[in-house]
């Protein structure tokens, strides 16, 4: 499957949209990763969708360092905190894109 990378901030659910509707999760595949980056199947309807919500489209070399940098953000702040929080919590892990 080929896949088309985007970025955009999630505004949930408001009384007059989604940022992902049902008709969406039917017509392609959506996932979202770290950094408000989107990986959508690459086709029509997703085109329709990124451009519907006017996201900014990343190659996945872009989108993979959005997301590593967040993660690198996560496991610092994580490798700060007590070893009692430590605890409480797992490590964030590494994550690559499809």
């Amino acid at each position: 499957m080929d896949y088309k990378y985007s970025v955009k901030a999630n505004w949930g659910k408001t009384s007059t949209d989604q940022f992902i509707k049902h008709e969406d999760r039917m017509q392609f595949h959506i996932e979202g990763f770290p950094g408000n980056v989107w990986v959508t199947e690459d086709n029509v309807y997703a085109d329709r969708w990124i451009s519907r919500r006017s996201a900014t489209v990343k190659t996945k070399s872009q989108a993979q360092a959005i997301v590593d940098s967040e993660i690198d953000d996560a496991q610092a702040f994580y490798d700060n905190l007590s070893e009692e929080d430590q605890a409480l919590q797992s490590r964030p892990t590494d994550i690559t894109l499809p």
